[in-house]
Order: structure tokens, then C-alpha cells, then sequence
């Protein structure tokens, strides 16, 4: 399509993504004060914004392996865009209301708002974080070409910088003093009012613009790869355990509650295997997810605690002093200056985003992430030594450069990595009983045994009551087990054949764009735990800078071992 259609139907694709970063910047950074005057210390007010980001941990990998496997005709990846933006909108309806929430259900007791508000707070920000990895699966999906990719991941960091631009700008506008705050009920409510018709309407554009591939239209995406014709049965009967679909088979009778009873049994089970596929990741991935923690750690702890430095550290104000006093105005004023510092840095994002596939095109991956994790660190390097507040605010603008790139250059790599997977990912060598030339291993023989038996009932059309009741088949049985329990994969027999065959290892762009985004709410639950001590150790909130710059130091050194092209491979 034209240029201009290409780049607005992009810019229609990522709304969700843009009213998803407007909810969580505007939302949680309106949440501390509402966690306050309900009365939450604020020692326990940090703890309650780790629930989002140690929650996201447990559940991306599921949700992002999940979405690899799901053969839905509604496609891969909406339906869980689907469930965790519904759970954002609960969130937004929540947090305003948790007051009328506990009244209406007879909780007049504080303990019970500060609970609605928890509830709140934790869902707003598990969802909003969790639903960008299938919405960045989804790109992936759309744009196979490593130039499009590039693309679509630009845009993609464009409306999230462009997201945070206005998140952060909505909460310090005065929303009491309008028309509709009288009838909303107040300053709160009026926000989250309008956060809601904001997020409503960029996920109906998103949905109504985005088209997958789906069964129904004879094509089945498994894996990372497009499968059609016999392909596609085969990835479809490979989507549940063999013995689970042989008691749907045989008992047409307890179809509806097999089927729920087999998808619980089978996510039950397979969760250990998926997280144990964190464990065997690709060398290509370890390098750049190891780059990608250490590089988010650094932006993160700048901005999860800057303004706090500029209140305390360049205003010399003191937050706990009594409100009105000098004290506390300049603490004020320094939060307003921080909330400038970071609105430039997501201005500076926004536009690094606009022009990273020429950066890229001109200079180079490799070229883009170093220089920009430079740029971070030295301006992180400058803050800590200046008193200046225009200087420090300058190069704090300066670190959006590194924040464009950490949210496009990992993922168009990942996609470049499985656009050449047998370049990029060779196959994991096994172990295996090789008899007569030919390699056997305890799963497959299961599945050919398996196999075996349906061929002969279907062949005498009646189930051997004498060998095998329905009644006892489990639905899982000990090799349906031990399949799960030797990979992610839910036909690891198929999978270790189509391995060998294709010389590569088969893994889903969901399930590494979701270790990504792992070290993306890694970065947030580490500085939550260890900064506060740092900081009360060296008595200095310019320790909170100082750690940002350690870490961009550390993430240059891992970055230069990143392989970002072919050449990187024989280093």
C-alpha cells in the first residue's frame, strides 16, 4: 500500500497501544496520592506498586506461550488482548470508586477502600503492562518482512512515547473546576472518566483494524510458522495432549466438561515446562535479554525515582515537613520541575521514534543501541555532578533516546532472529536411543502407541471395553505427563521430528517477546526492593542517579556482545 496508508494504518494498529501507556502513566501516577489520603504509609505504598510488575512475571510467559498455541478463529493473539484490556477497564473503574464501592457493599470500614484500591492498582497495572506483549506478538504477526518490522516496532515505540506524553500531562491539569466534575463527583473521577472513553475507543480502533489469521480462513499459524492443508490439522490436533483428545474422542457425552477439565489439567501442567523454557533460550536471546535488563534497569531507576531527586536533591526540599512551610513549597516545585524533566523525556522519545529506522538504515543496529545507551550514561554522569536545574533538566530530555530505542531495537531483532532461525537458533542436541537407525525416545513411542490403538478402533468401529473402559482413561496419562515435563512444546515427539528436519529449534515470537518484556518488569521490582536501602546507606538521594549511571555502564559492556547481524555470530 502507499507510504501515507501504510503509516496511518500503523498509527490505527498501535492506538491501543498509545490508550494503554495514557492509562498507566495517568493512572499510577494519580494512585500514590489517592493510596495516601486513604491512609496507606508510604513504606507500603511502594510494595503496592510491585504487585503489577512481580504478577506480570509469573504470567507473561504463560500468556506469551499461551498465544503461540492458540488456534482461536478470533486468531492468536486478540483474544488475550481481549481479556487483559477488560481487566484494565475494571481497574479504571475500580480505583475512583473504591470508596462508594465499599459503601455499597456495606464496608464502611477504611481497611475495606484501602483494599478496593489495592485491587485496583495491582489490575491496572498487571494488565495495561502484560497486554503489550501480545500486542507486540500481533506486530510481529503482521509484519514479517525485517524492514516492515522495523517499522511497525518504530511506530510502536512512537505512540508509546507519545502515550506517556499525555498520561503525564493529564493529571496536572485541574479537572475539579469543569462542568464535569460536578457531575462526575470530583477531580478523581472525572480523570478516570475520561480514561475510560479513551481506552474504549483505542480498543475497538485496534481490534477493528487488525486482521489475523485464523482457522477459519484455512491458514493456522503454529509456532512462528505459517501452516496450511495437512499442516494445519496436524498443529491443530497438536494443540491439546493426545490422551486428553482420546477421552473427548470416546465420550462424546462428557465433551463439554472434558474440554474445560482437559484445557486446566493441560495449563496446570504445563506451567512448569514454560517457565523452564526461560532456562533454554537461544545464545542469541540470553545475550540480548541479559543487555535489555541491565539497560531497562538504568532508564528505570532514573525515572522511577528522579523527581524525588530534584525535590530533595537539587530544590533541597523535605518531603515530610509540614504542609505550607519553605520546606515543603520547594519539594513541591522540585516534583513539578522532575514532571517537566520526564514530559521532555518522553517528547525526546517521540521523536527518536519517528526517525530510528533512518538511524538504523544509516548507521546500524549495533551502532543506534550503543550510542544511545552512551548518551544515557553520560547524561546520567552530568546530572549527579550539576546543581543546575536547566542542565539537568536538558539532559534528562537527552535519555529519551535510549527509552526509543530499548521499546524498538530488541524486538525487531527478535523478529530478525526468527525470520532466520536457522541461522540465528540451531536445534538444542538430545539425548535419544537410536535402534535400527532410527532415533526413539519414550514420548514418541507413547504417541505412535497412542496412535496405534485409535487406528484399531476405528477400524473395528466400537471401543475395546475389555482392554481400556472410558471411564478408567485418565485424561492424562504418565507419557502425556512426561511430554509435558520435557519441553513447552504439547507434542514434543512432533516437535523433535520437525526439529530435526528444519535444523532449527521451534519457538513462538510470543514466548521470547515475553522474555523481553520480563526484563522490562524486572527493572521496576528491582529498584523497588534495593534503592531505598542504597539511598539510606549513603544518606543521598543522588544515589538514586548515580546506581542509573552504574547501570548504563554495565549495559554498554553487554550490549557490545549483543549479535545484532551475521558478523556478530563468528565473534
Amino acid at each position: 500500500m502507499p507510504g501515507w496508508r501504510s503509516q496511518w494504518h500503523l498509527v490505527l494498529l498501535n492506538s491501543l497501544t498509545c490508550g494503554l501507556e495514557i492509562c498507566v502513566a495517568a493512572g499510577i501516577t494519580y494512585v500514590p496520592p489517592l493510596l495516601l489520603e486513604a491512609g496507606v504509609e508510604e513504606r507500603y505504598m511502594t510494595m503496592v506498586l510491585g504487585i503489577g510488575p512481580v504478577l506480570g512475571l509469573l504470567f507473561i510467559p504463560l500468556i506469551g506461550s499461551a498465544s503461540d498455541q492458540c488456534n482461536s478463529s478470533y486468531g492468536r493473539r486478540r483474544p488475550f488482548i481481549w481479556l487483559l484490556s477488560l481487566g484494565v477497564l475494571v481497574a479504571l473503574l475500580i480505583i475512583p470508586h473504591a470508596d462508594n464501592l465499599a459503601a455499597l457493599l456495606s464496608w464502611r470500614g477504611q481497611t475495606f477502600q484501602v483494599g478496593f484500591l489495592i485491587l485496583g492498582v495491582g489490575l491496572l497495572d498487571f494488565c495495561g503492562q502484560v497486554c503489550f506483549t501480545p500486542l507486540e506478538a500481533l506486530l510481529s504477526d503482521l509484519y514479517r518482512d525485517e524492514e516492515d518490522c522495523g517499522q511497525a516496532f518504530a511506530m510502536f515505540s512512537f505512540m508509546v512515547s507519545l502515550g506517556g506524553c499525555v498520561g503525564y500531562l493529564l493529571p496536572a491539569l485541574d479537572w475539579s473546576s469543569g462542568v464535569l466534575s460536578v457531575y462526575l463527583g470530583g477531580q478523581a473521577e472525572c480523570l478516570f472518566s475520561l480514561l475510560i472513553l479513551i481506552f474504549i475507543s483505542s480498543v475497538l480502533i485496534t481490534m477493528t483494524v487488525s486482521e489475523e489469521p485464523s482457522r477459519g480462513n484455512g491458514v493456522v499459524i503454529s509456532g512462528s510458522s505459517l501452516e496450511s492443508g495437512t499442516g494445519a490439522a496436524e498443529a491443530g490436533r497438536c494443540s491439546v495432549p493426545r490422551s486428553c483428545c482420546y477421552l473427548l474422542k470416546r465420550k462424546p457425552r462428557l465433551l463439554q466438561a472434558g474440554r474445560l477439565l482437559c484445557f486446566l489439567r493441560t495449563c496446570w501442567l504445563v506451567t512448569p515446562a514454560i517457565f523452564r523454557s526461560y532456562c533454554h533460550v537461544p545464545r542469541v536471546m540470553k545475550q540480548l535479554c541479559v543487555a535489555q535488563l541491565c539497560s531497562w534497569m538504568a532508564v528505570m531507576s532514573f525515572m522511577l525515582f528522579y523527581t524525588d531527586f530534584v525535590g530533595e536533591g537539587l530544590y533541597e526540599g523535605v518531603p515530610s515537613a509540614s504542609p505550607g512551610s519553605l520546606s515543603r513549597q520547594r519539594y513541591d516545585e522540585g516534583i513539578r520541575m522532575g514532571s517537566l524533566g520526564l514530559f521532555l523525556q518522553c517528547a525526546t522519545s517521540t521523536f527518536f521514534s519517528l526517525i530510528m529506522r533512518r538511524l538504523v538504515r544509516r548507521f546500524g543496529s549495533r551502532w543506534v543501541y550503543l550510542s544511545s545507551m552512551w548518551s544515557f550514561t553520560v547524561s546520567a554522569l552530568v546530572i549527579c555532578l550539576s546543581k543546575s536545574v536547566v542542565l539537568v533538566t536538558a539532559m534528562t530530555a537527552l535519555t529519551g533516546y535510549a527509552y526509543a530505542t530499548l521499546q524498538t531495537l530488541p524486538y525487531t531483532l527478535t523478529c530478525h532472529y526468527h525470520k532466520e532461525k536457522e541461522l540465528y537458533m540451531p536445534k538444542r542436541i538430545t539425548k535419544s536411543k537410536r535402534e535400527n537407525g532410527i532415533t526413539a525416545n519414550r514420548d514418541s513411542v507413547h504417541l505412535t502407541a497412542m496412535r496405534e490403538e485409535e487406528e484399531e478402533d476405528e477400524e473395528e468401529g466400537l471401543l475395546n471395553h475389555k482392554k481400556r473402559s472410558p471411564d478408567q482413561q485418565p485424561l492424562f496419562s504418565p507419557g502425556s505427563f512426561e511430554q509435558l515435563k520435557n519441553g513447552p512444546s504439547l507434542c514434543p515427539g512432533a516437535v523433535e521430528q520437525e526439529e530435526a528436519e528444519s535444523g532449527f529449534e521451534k519457538r513462538g515470537v510470543g514466548l521470547d517477546f515475553a522474555i523481553l518484556d520480563s526484563t522490562f518488569l524486572l527493572s521496576q521490582v528491582f529498584p523497588s526492593f534495593f534503592m531505598g536501602m542504597i539511598v539510606q546507606f549513603s544518606r543521598s538521594v543522588t544515589a538514586y542517579i548515580a546506581c542509573s549511571a552504574l547501570f548504563g555502564a554495565v549495559a554498554i559492556y553487554l550490549a557490545d556482545h549483543v549479535v545484532f547481524d551475521q558478523k556478530d555470530l563468528r565473534r
